[in-house]
């Protein structure tokens, strides 16, 4: 199975930081086409209505919108977006889910191993041939 190539991604956390982690460690795959940020959930579904990303990594817990209310948003306006929840708490796995997300990943976990994710989730990616 061939993977997607130019792969559009948006990044959504209220923590700088953890943005800027995650961006340095997206810019070493080599699918990564375009990169954005949002820092709430609330900002992430207006992004995801300008942007169309492919796939969203989103922070489970933010202040304005969490990123549960942000991902049912999401999913109900752009069924077809993916969406990974990512927190340092497992015990949130099981709501992420329950919102429709593709996947959870712990923060707390290699980074590698969140490169894995996405590949995975990028193989479902089904993208319009035009």
């Amino acid at each position: 199975m061939t993977l997607v190539k130019s792969i559009r991604l948006l990044i959504v956390d209220d923590q700088p930081r953890a943005r800027q982690s995650l961006k340095a460690l997206l810019a070493t795959w080599p699918q990564a086409q375009e990169i954005r940020e949002a820092a709430s959930g609330k900002q992430a579904v207006a992004l995801v209505e300008e942007f169309q990303p492919d796939i969203v990594l989103m922070d489970v817990r933010m202040p304005e919108m969490d990123g549960l209310e942000a991902g049912r948003l999401i999913k109900a306006k752009w069924p077809w977006v993916k969406i990974i929840m990512l927190s340092m708490y497992t015990e949130y796995a099981a709501d992420a889910m329950a919102v429709e997300a593709d996947a959870f990943f712990s923060k707390g976990a290699p980074p590698e191993q969140l490169l894995n994710t996405l590949t995975e989730v990028t193989v479902h990616l089904k993208k319009e041939s035009g």
